[in-house]
């Protein structure tokens, strides 16, 4: 059975996107290698990439670009080599590379896709997909960057969310530039 895990970059206040979808905070100023080399190393492994509609139009309108190519190549070849799996009930096509949209039951198709041998399936953004399948039990593991930011007010991850969720913590990583990578599992 394949793990689901949601990999995801939230601020201190506890926001994974600012007002009208801002990922500015994500992106920090100051350099740090061993941060990226961790984002790089990252990119390098196996499986299937999971998004929301909105979440999927914002990396397509990135990762395909030259810019993203000179900027993060090894990040930039695994986004768009990768098989990708976009949930939508409104998209009619996906046309980014190795890209399978999927318009049916979110957590009955996600049984399906965990239910098949393979490498592990990573969802990325798509904060209406996390909080549904989180609630269904669904989610394996939830890895965070917790980037060293407030912004006062965007979407929580979790947002709608209509019962506890208790998590343990496997592991945490912190960076030179503030980020705190966090890894839980859920506690029961």
């Amino acid at each position: 059975m394949r793990k689901l895990a949601a990999f995801e970059s939230v601020t201190m206040d506890g926001y994974f996107s600012g007002p009208n979808g801002d990922l500015s905070w994500a992106h920090r100023p100051e350099k740090d290698s061993e941060f990226e080399s961790f984002v790089a190393n990252n990119a390098k492994g196996g499986g299937v990439l999971v998004f929301g509609r909105k979440t999927y139009e914002m990396m397509k309108s990135y990762w395909p670009t030259e810019e993203a190519r000179k900027r993060d190549p090894v990040v930039a070849e695994r986004m768009n080599q990768l098989p990708k799996i976009v949930f939508s009930r409104t998209m009619d096509k996906a046309d980014w590379n190795n890209t399978t949209l999927v318009k049916g039951d979110l957590p009955e198709e996600v049984r399906k896709l965990k239910n098949e041998s393979g490498d592990g399936i990573v969802i990325l953004g798509s904060g209406s997909i996390v909080s549904q399948l989180a609630e269904e039990g669904l989610i394996d593991e939830y890895q965070f960057v917790v980037v060293p930011v407030v912004i006062g007010e965007g979407r929580t991850l979790f947002n709608g969310a209509k019962k506890k969720l208790p998590m343990k913590l496997k592991s945490s990583r912190t960076f030179k530039n503030g980020n705190v990578f966090l890894t839980y599992e859920p506690a029961t």
